[in-house]
């Protein structure tokens, strides 16, 4: 058994750093897949398709713009372009080809952390929706002097995390250790002998903000590997159960995302999703259980944003322990005593990173401490994650945070920072934040607020919306008053001991009596998601620690009443009293309509039993392809009557065009544009003409075989074989019907 003490050589699985791949740049990858794949598609957000070759095109474009704005090599720019956009992309890549770091912010965050960020980043320029761009420069500078290329050692983007001092961290990420994470993920993810390599087939959702690091992950995941990114809009990640549908029209087939919004979706929404990655937060094992499904491979993965996302990973089984697993090639790591020195295995201790993915703090006395060398281990740099885990050489088990960083919804917080803005708030004379689990087992952020003896009568609300004009909307905290803050012995805050529940929360069901109908039971389910107090109809549902995952969490109950309800009527109706009345606009679940499904005429059974004929044919010569072969090898034996021999070109012929997987592709594609040639979206006559050609088509596509090929059905071979017109038409369509519980995906059929 491996004893890990003291000497990091001990645990040789642990160290992973003289694996490095090759030093190269992010521009170095992108433009080896454009010349691999230049007309596949790199970026489609839904109202453009973007091939590498036109990527590339469109990238050097903006990088002209900002050389012209006096942006070059070794400068920063500021990105603040709405997510869910093709230009998102675009700028961040030409940013890159400059030869500057990206610096992102989240569309939705307020201006004034916006600010706050670009300020302490010293970005050279900003740019804005619609490509904008406001520069620091008061003159230009010459594009020839300024423009080249990356090296290696140059920053390729700087993402701010929360600070415990009340002001964002800003990590620098350079083009090794980015180029070394993507290389190393491609060594780990879809490596086995019997499964197909990340390619230019595959689709990647694109759902996480750009200001989150998981978001580069995304972005080089596709790029990588020659597939395409697939930007998901905005409104749809916000919905979590309404991003469902959106993958299996859009054929997502890569996913990396926090176990929180993939625990929102429906299970066979991921069913042509081969690989399925998760980061950011501790993966529940029973999610894990549900989603590891043969033919799919599912990733645990941890890092850090100082150690360039992820540094160690771990396949899931969906069984024994859910592991964080073991370092990428050219990352090493340890598990360090209070002294520094390395655990036995069994047990625990903090997580020290070191190796290629070592990022720095743009606060350079903050970098010298938290990255200074761990003599112990013999290393001369080393991040302190302040992260918990169990040793085991199988793979490490991450058991929690050693400080006063938490991570909700995948994003780290730090609730030094929260507590500073809370204490900035007029009237307050002490705040402290903590994280606290609901009856829904849901994690939210409270806010405990101090208030003077003047300010008896604080406004909680107000105090709220001035909280969202200063943080992130995940940093917004459920606040409410306390007397007093619990200290320790030390005379810090005793987080654990703040109050919980709060008074009138679910355990105390006689708040909001005064409440009936719709509004009484959206209060209870609201009790139960958010642990918040409700007292009447004014309550407002983001004002009680509510966000986008607990409002997704609310849709799913207010559909069992409801099916027609959405988060939109959330965001537009947040109070109670105010949301409970659209609801009662509109038709609940036991009123709706039956929906009668009228059975397919006997005239067009007829005509279905007809045209089996010639579908089940295709079928036919497939065997009789096989048969000619046969026949054939059968006559170097003897002469055999039975079994007459025909031309080797007819047995070509036949593999070609009924053996061969592009062939069956090719017959499918062929019938499928033939067949499905003017089908516009809408609703047909179960047995009249439209329904016909659609089955004409699945038919198709089950008797030749296609539908069992790599991408999962027939409708994979339409989107790719009718052109992109067509394609978008059958996403949109498929989008509509899907929403409408149609059985087919180009339209409803009564």
């Amino acid at each position: 058994m491996s004893t890990h003490a003291g000497d990091p050589a001990d645990a040789p699985e642990l160290l992973r750093g003289d694996f490095a791949p090759d030093s190269r740049t992010l521009v170095d990858i992108l433009r080896t897949s454009a010349g691999l794949f230049p007309d596949a598609v790199a970026l489609d957000d839904g109202t453009r398709e973007l091939s590498y070759s036109s990527l590339i095109l469109e990238a050097e474009s903006a990088a002209h713009d900002l050389i012209a704005r006096g942006v070059g090599s070794g400068d920063r720019v500021g990105i603040r372009i709405p997510s869910g956009t093709a230009d998102l992309y675009i700028w961040i890549l030409g940013a890159l080809l400059v030869g500057a770091a990206y610096v992102p912010v989240d569309f939705e965050d307020p201006p004034e952390r916006a600010s706050l960020v670009f300020s302490e980043a010293e970005v050279s320029a900003v740019v804005g929706e619609g490509g904008r761009i406001e520069s620091s420069r008061d003159m230009p500078v010459q594009g020839a002097a300024r423009r080249n290329d990356p090296r290696p050692d140059d920053d390729a983007w700087v993402i701010f995390t929360s600070g415990s001092t009340g002001t964002p961290k800003g990590v620098a990420v350079t083009h090794r250790s980015a180029a070394a994470f993507a290389d190393a993920e491609a060594r780990i993810f879809l490596q086995a002998e019997d499964t197909e390599p990340l390619g230019p087939e595959d689709r990647v959702l694109a759902g996480l903000s750009v200001a989150f690091d998981a978001s580069c992950e995304e972005m080089w995941l596709a790029w990588r590997h020659g597939a395409a990114l697939v930007p998901a809009p905005r409104s749809l990640v916000r919905t979590g159960v309404d991003l469902g549908p959106w993958l299996v029209a859009q054929q997502i087939t890569v996913v990396s995302t926090v176990p929180t919004l993939a625990a929102l979706w429906p299970v066979h929404a991921l069913d042509a999703v081969r690989l399925l990655i998760f980061g950011g937060e501790a993966c529940p094992p029973e999610l894990a259980e549900r989603l590891v499904y043969p033919g799919r491979e599912v990733w645990n993965t941890y890092g850090p944003t100082e150690a360039t996302v992820v540094a160690c990973a771990a396949p899931m089984t969906g069984q024994g322990p859910i592991r964080i697993g073991l370092p990428l090639d050219g990352w090493d790591l340890a598990v360090v005593d209070a002294a520094g020195f390395g655990v036995a295995e069994g047990e625990t201790g903090e997580l020290i990173i070191g190796g290629v993915g070592l990022a720095r703090y743009l606060d350079a006395e903050k970098d010298a401490q938290k990255f200074a060398p761990m003599p112990q281990l013999g290393w001369s740099r080393a991040y302190r994650s302040g992260d918990l885990v169990r040793y085991e050489s199988e793979g490490l088990v991450f058991l929690g945070r050693a400080d006063e960083q938490i991570k909700l919804g995948g994003r780290r917080i730090e609730l030094g920072e929260v507590d500073s803005a809370m204490q900035a708030l007029r009237g307050v004379a002490g705040a402290a934040a903590a994280i606290r689990t609901t009856p829904a087992g849901n994690q939210i952020l409270v806010g405990y607020l101090a208030v003077e003896n003047e300010a008896r009568d604080f406004d909680v609300a107000a105090a709220t919306v001035e909280l969202r004009e200063l943080l992130p909307a995940t940093m917004v905290p459920m606040l409410t008053i306390v007397d007093s803050l619990p200290t320790r012995t030390s005379g810090k805050v005793d987080r654990d001991a703040l109050p919980w529940p709060l008074q009138g929360s679910a355990d105390e069901p006689d708040v909001g009596d005064n409440l009936s109908g719709t509004a009484a039971w959206i209060a209870q389910q609201w009790r139960n998601i958010l642990g918040a107090a409700v007292s009447g109809a004014d309550d407002d549902f983001f004002a009680h620690g509510g966000g986008s995952l607990t409002a997704a969490q609310l849709v799913s109950i207010l559909r069992s009443r409801f099916p027609e309800a959405t988060v939109a009527d959330i965001y537009a109706a947040p109070q109670l009293g105010a949301l409970a009345a659209v609801l009662d606009a509109m038709v609940p679940a036991g009123a709706q309509q039956t929906r009668e499904v009228t059975p397919t005429p006997l005239r067009a059974q007829l005509i279905q039993a007809a045209l089996t004929v010639p579908l089940i044919t295709l079928t036919g010569l497939r065997w009789l392809t096989w048969l000619m072969a046969l026949n054939n090898i059968l006559s170097w034996f003897g002469n055999f009557p039975w079994a007459p021999v025909v031309s080797w070109w007819w047995v070509l012929l036949g593999t070609v065009i009924f053996l061969s997987p592009p062939g069956r592709m090719a017959v499918t594609v062929a019938g499928a544009r033939l067949l499905l040639r003017k089908v516009e979206p809408g609703t047909f006559p179960r047995g009249g003409s439209v329904h016909l050609r659609i089955w004409c088509c699945r038919t198709l596509g089950r008797g030749d075989g296609s539908d069992q090929s790599r991408g999962g059905s027939v409708d994979r071979c339409i989107r790719e074989g009718v052109g992109r017109q067509n394609r978008r038409r059958y996403r949109s369509t498929f989008l509509t019907a899907r929403h409408r519980d149609a059985d087919v995906g180009v339209g409803q059929f009564h």
